[in-house]
């Protein structure tokens, strides 16, 4: 953190404190609501979660070295200094709210239906190599993770680089006011999270709520190659595959799971480069990192270097070799649109295809219909066996038996039942796609048996 005192933090959120006079003038050297990860100097956060209260490790954290607490209980004969609130969660977004004042270096806040947190470590891995950069650590891009990844900038970084999500109109609203960017990124309008916000034009309203508080001269980056988002045309910096765009890509080589081969064009500047991540979507990606390396005065060769150091994160574009499968990773989450461009990669394998899919969440009414969709688009592949496990994902067996005759289509009502029977279905060197949506349980399981068979 910057200089960001314990008055700062109480004034920001507007808490009583309770303590030495002295401390109110001592700075932070952190915030946290684990209490397994107070460090000297840091201000613990007690929140109440469903299952646990923070308050109770309230006592604990003084002994690590923890400079303050914030509470909004209040406390009998206090181990240390504390700031009493009515809602440590509220009170946490507007002391990140403030600190986010102080703060006068670029952040880039990056929103879309999929692909995020791939977009938003193309990006960290192409600005690292100029500048030093914080990025959103894991999936820290709600109404917590974001205030706590705000108050991890540091006197050493230079950009923040901030993931942005919501399910619900007012979220992004609400994020944008904490982290005030001067960069807004937009990856795409999916119907991710439609069973909230009814269809893809109310998608795009709530993702433009990262605009209400972004700064007055903030620049608006959008990949023009989505139908929602090209209608920002005109005051937007876009990326894609048209040679009228600000920043684009042509000839595409696919080199299978090894990733894509590309020609990035931005004006008189080329680069030629290597995107190591399968699938077009990973083009997108790239386009999106050297749109704002372009931005932020990159030379084409920190651009090329940036693009060709960046690796897929656990769960998401993940390859992993065993002795026995290829596995494809892309258990973190799934909807309609990452589901099916996941199986465009399946495409590229050079062995035996295998989808293992799972349940989609929050799609409201239109679940049915939008797992047979993904079935149907098996019809335009070439996917030697499919497994689905879920009730949901019932429909997606259904309708590929019905659109792809070659393949071989398997349902099973849970995992367990799967397990039973997997090496009977599966083969020594096939290529694995799985992937299913966090929000019914998630396919880590999975992914551990297979990786871990003997």
């Amino acid at each position: 953190m910057r200089h960001f005192t314990v008055k700062d933090f109480a004034n920001g959120c507007g808490a009583k404190y309770f303590g030495p006079e002295d401390v109110l003038e001592r700075e932070i050297t952190g915030v946290t609501m684990d209490s397994r990860k107070v460090e000297e100097g840091s201000l613990f956060v007690a929140a109440v979660g469903e299952k646990v209260d923070g308050h109770q490790f309230i006592p604990s954290v003084y002994e690590k070295g923890a400079i303050c607490a914030l509470s909004q209980q209040e406390l009998e004969d206090p181990a240390g200094p504390y700031l009493l609130v009515e809602d440590t969660f509220q009170a946490l977004k507007d002391a990140a709210e403030a600190y986010r004042r102080t703060l006068d270096i670029p952040v880039i806040g990056i929103t879309g239906s999929v692909g995020k947190t791939s977009t938003k470590e193309m990006v960290a891995s192409v600005l690292s190599q100029k500048y030093n950069v914080l990025k959103t650590p894991g999936n820290f891009n709600n109404e917590i993770g974001l205030p706590l990844t705000i108050f991890m900038i540091g006197e050493e970084h230079e950009i923040a680089i901030l993931e942005m999500g919501m399910n619900h109109f007012g979220e992004m609203h609400r994020l944008s006011k904490i982290a005030r960017p001067t960069h807004c990124l937009f990856t795409n309008i999916g119907v991710a999270h439609i069973e909230f916000l009814g269809s893809r034009d109310g998608i795009l309203q709530a993702k433009s709520e990262m605009l209400d508080y972004a700064s007055e001269d903030a620049r608006i980056i959008v990949n023009g190659d989505d139908d929602k988002l090209i209608t920002m045309k005109g005051k937007a910096f876009l990326y894609g595959q048209s040679s009228d765009y600000d920043v684009y890509a042509d000839e595409l080589k696919n080199l299978g799971l090894e990733g894509t081969r590309c020609r990035i064009h931005h004006g008189e500047k080329t680069v030629d480069v290597t995107v190591p991540l399968p699938g077009v979507h990973s083009v997108y990606n790239a386009l999106a990192g050297a749109s704002m390396g372009f931005l932020f005065g990159l030379s084409e060769k920190e651009i090329k270097d940036g693009i060709e150091a960046a690796r897929a994160m656990k769960g998401r574009g993940e390859i992993i070799h065993t002795s026995h499968y290829t596995i494809l990773n892309e258990c973190y989450n799934a909807n309609p649109v990452s589901m099916c461009a996941t199986l465009d990669v399946l495409e590229y394998a050079n062995t035996r295809k295998v989808a293992i899919l799972g349940d989609m969440g929050e799609l409201g009414e239109n679940t049915p219909a939008m797992h047979r969709q993904v079935g149907e688009y098996l019809g335009k592949l070439h996917v030697d066996l499919l497994i689905t496990i879920g009730s949901f994902s019932e429909d997606i067996h259904k309708a590929a038996v019905q659109a792809a005759p070659w393949t071989t289509c398997v349902h099973f009502p849970d995992k367990n039942a799967f397990f039973e029977k997997q090496d009977e279905l599966l083969k020594d060197g096939d290529s694995i796609l799985i992937k299913a949506s966090l929000y019914r349980g998630g396919f880590a399981e999975v992914v551990q048996v297979l990786t871990t068979k003997e």
